[in-house]
Protein backbone atom coordinates (compact mmCIF):
# COMPACT_ATOMS: atom_id res chain seq x y z
CA UNK A 1 0.00 0.00 0.00
CA UNK A 2 1.25 3.37 -0.98
CA UNK A 3 2.06 6.54 1.25
CA UNK A 4 -1.05 8.50 -0.72
CA UNK A 5 -3.39 5.14 -0.31
CA UNK A 6 -2.60 4.17 3.33
CA UNK A 7 -3.12 8.53 4.25
CA UNK A 8 -6.31 8.34 2.38
CA UNK A 9 -7.45 5.34 4.58
CA UNK A 10 -6.35 7.79 7.98
CA UNK A 11 -8.31 10.93 5.92
CA UNK A 12 -5.12 12.73 5.90
CA UNK A 13 -4.39 14.59 2.61
CA UNK A 14 -0.85 14.41 2.21
CA UNK A 15 0.10 16.00 -0.75
CA UNK A 16 3.87 16.21 -2.67
CA UNK A 17 4.96 19.49 -5.22
CA UNK A 18 5.42 23.07 -4.81
CA UNK A 19 1.42 23.81 -5.15
CA UNK A 20 -1.39 22.00 -3.21
CA UNK A 21 -4.66 22.04 -4.74
CA UNK A 22 -6.44 19.84 -2.46
CA UNK A 23 -5.52 21.72 0.66
CA UNK A 24 -5.95 25.14 -0.88
CA UNK A 25 -9.52 24.01 -1.74
CA UNK A 26 -10.45 23.04 2.19
CA UNK A 27 -9.13 26.32 3.30
CA UNK A 28 -10.73 28.44 0.48
CA UNK A 29 -12.75 31.57 1.64
CA UNK A 30 -11.33 30.64 5.49
CA UNK A 31 -8.58 32.20 7.45
CA UNK A 32 -5.71 30.80 8.04
CA UNK A 33 -3.37 31.04 10.99
CA UNK A 34 0.07 30.37 10.15
CA UNK A 35 2.38 29.11 12.67
CA UNK A 36 6.09 29.54 12.46
CA UNK A 37 9.21 30.35 14.29
CA UNK A 38 12.00 32.32 13.04
CA UNK A 39 13.86 30.10 11.65
CA UNK A 40 10.95 28.97 9.52
CA UNK A 41 8.82 32.20 8.67
CA UNK A 42 11.33 32.92 5.43
CA UNK A 43 9.92 28.83 4.45
CA UNK A 44 6.59 29.85 4.99
CA UNK A 45 6.03 32.72 2.64
CA UNK A 46 5.37 30.37 -0.57
CA UNK A 47 2.64 29.19 1.05
CA UNK A 48 1.05 32.01 2.91
CA UNK A 49 1.14 33.70 -0.80
CA UNK A 50 -0.96 30.68 -1.89
CA UNK A 51 -3.28 30.37 1.06
CA UNK A 52 -3.84 34.52 0.33
CA UNK A 53 -5.09 33.89 -3.06
CA UNK A 54 -7.67 31.90 -1.81
CA UNK A 55 -8.50 32.90 1.70
CA UNK A 56 -7.53 35.03 4.68
CA UNK A 57 -4.02 34.26 6.27
CA UNK A 58 -2.75 35.70 10.16
CA UNK A 59 0.59 35.06 10.57
CA UNK A 60 2.01 34.16 13.72
CA UNK A 61 6.08 33.62 14.55
CA UNK A 62 7.32 32.93 17.85
CA UNK A 63 10.13 35.13 18.84
CA UNK A 64 13.26 31.58 18.35
CA UNK A 65 14.45 30.11 16.52
CA UNK A 66 13.45 26.61 18.34
CA UNK A 67 10.20 27.35 20.43
CA UNK A 68 9.89 24.12 22.93
CA UNK A 69 6.66 22.38 23.28
CA UNK A 70 5.68 23.76 26.70
CA UNK A 71 2.00 25.21 28.25
CA UNK A 72 3.20 28.63 27.81
CA UNK A 73 3.75 28.55 24.12
CA UNK A 74 0.37 26.18 23.26
CA UNK A 75 -1.26 28.79 24.86
CA UNK A 76 -0.22 31.71 23.24
CA UNK A 77 -1.41 29.60 20.20
CA UNK A 78 -3.99 28.57 21.26
CA UNK A 79 -5.15 32.85 21.47
CA UNK A 80 -3.93 33.66 18.83
CA UNK A 81 -6.17 30.66 16.74
CA UNK A 82 -9.28 31.76 18.20
CA UNK A 83 -10.00 33.48 15.21
CA UNK A 84 -9.22 31.73 12.90
CA UNK A 85 -10.61 28.36 11.04
CA UNK A 86 -7.53 26.58 10.73
CA UNK A 87 -4.38 26.18 12.47
CA UNK A 88 -1.13 25.20 9.54
CA UNK A 89 1.97 25.14 11.18
CA UNK A 90 5.28 25.75 9.09
CA UNK A 91 8.03 23.67 10.37
CA UNK A 92 8.72 20.18 12.19
CA UNK A 93 8.68 18.69 15.54
CA UNK A 94 7.65 21.37 18.65
CA UNK A 95 5.93 23.44 16.04
CA UNK A 96 3.91 20.58 14.58
CA UNK A 97 2.97 19.54 18.30
CA UNK A 98 1.87 23.09 19.15
CA UNK A 99 -0.67 23.44 16.13
CA UNK A 100 -2.19 19.67 16.62
CA UNK A 101 -2.90 20.14 20.34
CA UNK A 102 -4.62 23.73 19.99
CA UNK A 103 -6.40 22.15 16.90
CA UNK A 104 -7.82 19.72 19.27
CA UNK A 105 -7.80 22.05 22.36
CA UNK A 106 -10.21 24.67 20.07
CA UNK A 107 -11.96 22.16 17.93
CA UNK A 108 -10.60 23.26 14.46
CA UNK A 109 -8.53 21.11 11.71
CA UNK A 110 -5.10 21.46 11.27
CA UNK A 111 -2.14 20.53 9.51
CA UNK A 112 1.86 20.81 8.96
CA UNK A 113 3.82 22.20 5.70
CA UNK A 114 6.43 20.24 6.97
CA UNK A 115 10.11 21.41 6.64
CA UNK A 116 12.48 18.92 7.90
CA UNK A 117 11.82 15.13 8.24
CA UNK A 118 13.38 15.28 11.92
CA UNK A 119 10.46 13.35 13.42
CA UNK A 120 7.52 10.68 13.72
CA UNK A 121 4.78 13.62 14.75
CA UNK A 122 2.97 14.35 11.65
CA UNK A 123 0.33 12.21 11.48
CA UNK A 124 -0.17 11.31 15.34
CA UNK A 125 -2.97 11.55 17.54
CA UNK A 126 -1.23 12.85 20.57
CA UNK A 127 1.70 15.22 21.27
CA UNK A 128 4.64 15.60 23.71
CA UNK A 129 4.17 18.74 25.77
CA UNK A 130 6.43 20.14 28.63
CA UNK A 131 3.74 20.40 31.60
CA UNK A 132 5.47 21.61 35.16
CA UNK A 133 8.77 20.34 33.75
CA UNK A 134 7.90 16.67 32.95
CA UNK A 135 7.13 15.45 29.60
CA UNK A 136 3.51 14.72 28.97
CA UNK A 137 1.92 13.16 26.30
CA UNK A 138 -1.25 14.83 25.55
CA UNK A 139 -4.11 13.47 23.02
CA UNK A 140 -4.08 15.95 19.94
CA UNK A 141 -6.27 15.71 16.60
CA UNK A 142 -4.44 13.57 13.54
CA UNK A 143 -2.94 16.41 11.04
CA UNK A 144 -5.82 17.50 8.10
CA UNK A 145 -3.22 17.84 5.36
CA UNK A 146 0.74 17.31 5.44
CA UNK A 147 2.39 19.41 2.71
CA UNK A 148 5.35 18.09 1.53
CA UNK A 149 8.00 19.88 -1.19
CA UNK A 150 10.84 17.37 -1.12
CA UNK A 151 13.12 19.76 -2.58
CA UNK A 152 12.63 22.09 0.94
CA UNK A 153 13.12 18.90 2.94
CA UNK A 154 16.33 17.42 1.18
CA UNK A 155 17.79 20.92 1.77
CA UNK A 156 17.36 20.67 5.45
CA UNK A 157 20.59 20.63 7.82
CA UNK A 158 22.02 17.15 7.76
CA UNK A 159 21.61 16.80 11.50
CA UNK A 160 17.86 17.29 11.05
CA UNK A 161 17.82 14.20 8.48
CA UNK A 162 19.68 12.22 11.03
CA UNK A 163 17.42 13.37 13.58
CA UNK A 164 14.60 11.41 11.28
CA UNK A 165 16.83 8.45 10.86
CA UNK A 166 17.46 8.06 14.69
CA UNK A 167 13.83 8.24 14.81
CA UNK A 168 12.80 5.50 12.64
CA UNK A 169 16.03 3.04 13.96
CA UNK A 170 14.82 3.36 17.40
CA UNK A 171 11.65 1.49 15.73
CA UNK A 172 13.45 -1.41 15.86
CA UNK A 173 13.87 -1.35 19.38
CA UNK A 174 10.71 0.00 20.63
CA UNK A 175 8.95 -2.78 18.33
CA UNK A 176 10.73 -5.36 19.97
CA UNK A 177 9.90 -4.17 23.76
CA UNK A 178 6.93 -4.46 22.75
CA UNK A 179 7.31 -7.78 21.85
CA UNK A 180 8.99 -9.25 25.19
CA UNK A 181 6.50 -6.89 27.27
CA UNK A 182 3.76 -9.45 25.56
CA UNK A 183 6.02 -12.54 26.32
CA UNK A 184 6.52 -11.49 29.70
CA UNK A 185 3.86 -8.98 30.69
CA UNK A 186 1.26 -10.38 28.70
CA UNK A 187 0.58 -7.11 27.12
CA UNK A 188 -1.30 -6.65 24.20
CA UNK A 189 0.07 -6.89 21.20
CA UNK A 190 -1.28 -4.96 17.98
CA UNK A 191 0.40 -7.13 14.80
CA UNK A 192 -1.30 -4.74 12.40
CA UNK A 193 0.47 -1.56 14.15
CA UNK A 194 3.58 -3.61 14.69
CA UNK A 195 3.48 -5.08 10.90
CA UNK A 196 2.80 -1.49 9.57
CA UNK A 197 5.61 0.02 11.34
CA UNK A 198 8.45 -2.44 10.40
CA UNK A 199 7.58 -2.94 7.00
CA UNK A 200 8.40 1.18 6.76
CA UNK A 201 11.33 0.65 9.16
CA UNK A 202 12.65 -1.76 6.79
CA UNK A 203 12.59 0.48 3.72
CA UNK A 204 13.77 3.64 5.26
CA UNK A 205 17.01 1.62 6.38
CA UNK A 206 17.40 0.33 2.37
CA UNK A 207 17.23 4.09 1.22
CA UNK A 208 20.11 5.40 3.87
CA UNK A 209 22.55 5.51 1.00
CA UNK A 210 20.60 7.65 -1.09
CA UNK A 211 19.56 9.73 1.89
CA UNK A 212 23.44 10.01 2.81
CA UNK A 213 24.15 11.27 -0.81
CA UNK A 214 21.60 13.50 0.04
CA UNK A 215 19.19 12.19 -2.99
CA UNK A 216 14.96 13.10 -3.17
CA UNK A 217 14.52 9.59 -2.86
CA UNK A 218 16.62 9.12 -0.31
CA UNK A 219 14.72 11.73 1.71
CA UNK A 220 11.03 10.65 0.57
CA UNK A 221 11.40 7.56 1.54
CA UNK A 222 12.44 8.65 5.20
CA UNK A 223 9.47 11.03 5.03
CA UNK A 224 7.03 7.94 4.54
CA UNK A 225 8.18 6.11 7.13
CA UNK A 226 7.90 8.81 9.25
CA UNK A 227 4.14 9.71 8.18
CA UNK A 228 3.34 5.53 8.76
CA UNK A 229 4.85 5.85 12.34
CA UNK A 230 2.33 8.08 12.95
CA UNK A 231 -0.42 5.90 11.19
CA UNK A 232 0.75 2.68 13.16
CA UNK A 233 0.21 4.92 16.87
CA UNK A 234 -3.80 5.35 15.36
CA UNK A 235 -3.93 1.79 14.71
CA UNK A 236 -2.58 1.14 17.93
CA UNK A 237 -4.41 3.37 19.86
CA UNK A 238 -1.23 4.52 21.53
CA UNK A 239 2.50 5.28 20.94
CA UNK A 240 3.74 1.57 21.55
CA UNK A 241 4.75 0.99 17.91
CA UNK A 242 6.78 4.07 17.51
CA UNK A 243 8.25 4.90 21.43
CA UNK A 244 10.00 2.33 23.41
CA UNK A 245 12.88 2.60 26.12
CA UNK A 246 14.98 4.71 23.49
CA UNK A 247 12.37 7.15 23.96
CA UNK A 248 12.23 6.95 27.83
CA UNK A 249 16.07 7.79 27.71
CA UNK A 250 15.14 10.96 25.23
CA UNK A 251 12.43 12.40 27.56
CA UNK A 252 14.71 12.31 30.52
CA UNK A 253 17.41 14.24 29.05
CA UNK A 254 15.27 16.44 27.74
CA UNK A 255 14.02 17.26 31.49
CA UNK A 256 17.20 17.62 32.64
CA UNK A 257 18.55 20.14 29.99
CA UNK A 258 15.04 22.26 30.82
CA UNK A 259 16.07 22.33 34.37
CA UNK A 260 19.22 23.75 33.26
CA UNK A 261 18.15 25.95 31.27
CA UNK A 262 20.16 25.54 28.26
CA UNK A 263 18.95 24.43 24.53
CA UNK A 264 17.60 20.76 24.28
CA UNK A 265 19.10 18.63 20.95
CA UNK A 266 16.85 17.29 18.62
CA UNK A 267 14.40 14.54 19.44
CA UNK A 268 15.57 12.26 17.21
CA UNK A 269 19.21 12.80 17.92
CA UNK A 270 18.69 11.86 21.45
CA UNK A 271 16.79 8.83 20.21
CA UNK A 272 19.27 8.00 18.46
CA UNK A 273 22.03 7.83 21.48
CA UNK A 274 18.70 6.19 23.41
CA UNK A 275 18.48 3.13 20.16
CA UNK A 276 21.92 2.39 20.40
CA UNK A 277 21.77 1.73 24.40
CA UNK A 278 19.02 -0.49 23.82
CA UNK A 279 20.75 -2.34 20.88
CA UNK A 280 23.56 -3.12 23.52
CA UNK A 281 21.23 -4.16 26.30
CA UNK A 282 19.58 -6.46 23.61
CA UNK A 283 22.88 -8.13 22.29
CA UNK A 284 24.35 -8.47 25.36
CA UNK A 285 21.09 -10.01 27.20
CA UNK A 286 23.02 -13.70 27.17
CA UNK A 287 25.73 -12.75 29.20
CA UNK A 288 23.10 -11.82 32.06
CA UNK A 289 21.22 -14.01 34.31
CA UNK A 290 18.87 -16.37 33.07
CA UNK A 291 15.28 -15.79 33.76
CA UNK A 292 12.00 -17.24 32.68
CA UNK A 293 11.17 -16.33 29.86
CA UNK A 294 14.67 -15.24 28.47
CA UNK A 295 14.96 -17.92 25.48
CA UNK A 296 12.05 -15.99 23.83
CA UNK A 297 13.79 -12.36 24.34
CA UNK A 298 16.89 -14.19 23.11
CA UNK A 299 15.20 -14.82 20.16
CA UNK A 300 14.21 -11.40 19.78
CA UNK A 301 17.49 -10.04 20.14
CA UNK A 302 19.12 -11.84 17.70
CA UNK A 303 16.68 -10.33 14.88
CA UNK A 304 17.71 -6.84 15.91
CA UNK A 305 20.20 -4.86 13.63
CA UNK A 306 23.56 -4.82 15.56
CA UNK A 307 25.38 -1.39 17.37
CA UNK A 308 27.84 -1.17 14.95
CA UNK A 309 26.01 -0.84 11.89
CA UNK A 310 23.38 2.27 13.94
CA UNK A 311 26.52 3.64 14.59
CA UNK A 312 27.65 3.51 11.40
CA UNK A 313 24.59 4.97 10.19
CA UNK A 314 24.08 8.05 12.58
CA UNK A 315 27.43 8.75 12.40
CA UNK A 316 27.28 9.17 8.02
CA UNK A 317 24.43 11.84 8.92
CA UNK A 318 26.59 14.29 11.19
CA UNK A 319 24.38 12.87 14.79
CA UNK A 320 26.49 12.17 17.90
CA UNK A 321 26.92 8.44 18.93
CA UNK A 322 28.18 9.45 22.45
CA UNK A 323 26.34 11.21 25.07
CA UNK A 324 29.43 13.67 25.83
CA UNK A 325 28.51 15.05 22.21
CA UNK A 326 25.08 16.52 23.23
CA UNK A 327 26.63 17.88 26.54
CA UNK A 328 24.99 15.92 29.02
CA UNK A 329 26.76 15.42 32.11
CA UNK A 330 28.32 11.43 32.77
CA UNK A 331 26.54 11.20 36.45
CA UNK A 332 23.44 12.45 34.09
CA UNK A 333 23.84 9.66 31.50
CA UNK A 334 24.87 6.72 34.67
CA UNK A 335 21.04 8.50 36.40
CA UNK A 336 19.14 8.33 32.90
CA UNK A 337 19.87 4.48 33.12
CA UNK A 338 18.68 3.35 36.24
CA UNK A 339 15.36 6.44 36.47
CA UNK A 340 14.30 6.45 32.68
CA UNK A 341 11.98 3.28 32.43
CA UNK A 342 10.11 4.93 35.46
CA UNK A 343 9.18 7.44 32.39
CA UNK A 344 6.15 5.79 31.74
CA UNK A 345 4.37 2.67 32.94
CA UNK A 346 5.12 1.00 30.14
CA UNK A 347 7.84 -2.59 29.95
CA UNK A 348 11.20 -1.98 27.95
CA UNK A 349 15.08 -3.38 27.93
CA UNK A 350 15.54 -0.88 30.49
CA UNK A 351 12.49 -2.08 32.83
CA UNK A 352 14.33 -5.42 32.35
CA UNK A 353 17.43 -4.64 33.05
CA UNK A 354 16.49 -2.56 36.40
CA UNK A 355 14.00 -4.60 37.87
CA UNK A 356 16.01 -7.59 38.00
CA UNK A 357 19.31 -5.78 38.42
CA UNK A 358 21.43 -6.04 35.60
CA UNK A 359 21.66 -2.60 35.49
CA UNK A 360 23.81 -2.20 38.27
CA UNK A 361 26.96 -4.16 36.04
CA UNK A 362 25.69 -3.31 32.65
CA UNK A 363 25.85 0.80 33.65
CA UNK A 364 29.54 1.23 33.63
CA UNK A 365 29.69 -1.01 30.58
CA UNK A 366 27.51 1.47 28.87
CA UNK A 367 29.08 4.73 30.29
CA UNK A 368 32.82 3.11 28.92
CA UNK A 369 30.52 2.64 25.40
CA UNK A 370 28.55 5.58 24.96
CA UNK A 371 29.95 8.64 26.92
Amino acid sequence: MNIQTLSQKFGVNVEVGSTFPIFLERVKGKRVLVLTDTNTYPISQNIVAQIQAVGDVSQFTFPEAEPVADELRLNVAVRAAKSCDYLLAVGSGTLNDIAKRAGYLLKKPSGVFATAPSMDGFTSGVTPLIENGFKITRQAQTASDVLIDYSVLASAPRMMLGAGVGDILAKYCCLTDWRVSSYLTGEEYNREAADLMYKAVEACAASVPALTRGEEGGVQKLMEALLISGYAMVVAGNSRPASGAEHHMSHFLEMDFLKRGEKIPLHGVKVGLGTLVSLYLYHTLQTRPAFEGCERVYAEAEKLPSVAWAEGVLASLGCPTKFSGIGVSRATVRQMFFEAYKIRPRFTILTLYCERGFMQDAADELLARFY
